[in-house]
């Protein structure tokens, strides 16, 4: 198996250990190693506990891994201090391309729509007449 398969066998791990399950310090940790990554995931699974990560296509290549996913989760708490939980159902698209070094994420590059996300908890409004 060459590096890349190695790669994607992990990140196929990483993503059935952590979706729908509590994602504590411990276990977010025998993957990551990148204190920004880290520290999303434990926010995320304050806002929304045990949310899915949903993988649509992932591709390896050398040290990357590439992953077109979705979020399913339930906020029941803040996204910040004065905005009340909504309660609201989320189901969020996103693209990451994680750096993977001895076994553990060690960098990672996020693209994610956080106007679907935000409208999706009844945070923004899109406008009646947009074309999209």
């Amino acid at each position: 198996m060459n590096k890349a398969q190695e790669n994607k066998r992990f990140m196929l791990e990483y993503y059935r250990v952590l979706s729908g399950h509590k994602k504590t310090l411990e276990k977010v940790s025998r993957f990551v190693t990148d204190p920004k990554l880290r520290d999303h995931i434990l926010f995320f699974e304050k806002v929304f506990p045990r949310y899915e990560l949903i993988p649509d296509e992932m591709i390896a290549e050398g040290d990357r891994v590439f992953v077109r996913a979705r979020l399913k989760g339930k906020q029941t708490t803040p996204l910040k201090e004065g905005l009340p939980p909504t309660l609201s159902e989320v189901k969020t698209p996103f693209a990451l391309c994680y750096k993977i070094e001895n076994g553990k994420i060690v960098d990672h590059w996020m693209i994610a729509d956080q106007m679907e996300l935000l409208e999706q908890l009844g945070l923004l409004r899109k406008p009646e007449d947009a074309p999209f």
